[in-house]
């Protein structure tokens, strides 16, 4: 069997739930940019350049959990995508990388 592949970009962002901005980048991505596919993934801890420590124990529900949203399309439509999502984050919150979609 030939396994056919199509090139794409893949994009991830580092968020907290504390930022409160999952819901608006997911409806730009979904109304208006209309990506191939996006996944929210909700940390059980993390900390980034401020080191400032984001978990939750056994006993707090806390809400400022790390947050990782990932989506994929063409680097042609991610090019775009990334240039008005750079304007709402702060620098090294976004990273890129090229992969292979199976089709």
């Amino acid at each position: 069997m030939t396994t056919s592949a199509k090139e794409v970009t893949v994009v991830r962002i580092y968020l907290t739930e504390g930022q409160h901005q999952l819901n608006t980048f997911m409806t730009v991505l979904h109304d208006e940019h209309k990506v191939m596919g996006v996944t929210a993934f909700r940390g059980i801890a993390g900390f980034g350049q401020s080191g400032k420590i984001h978990a939750s124990g056994l006993l707090d529900m806390s809400l400022d959990l790390p947050v990782v949203l990932e989506f994929f399309d063409t680097p042609e439509k991610i090019h775009i995508i990334v240039e008005e999502l750079e304007q709402k984050l702060k620098p090294g919150h976004l990273i890129t990388w090229s992969a292979q979609m199976n089709l």
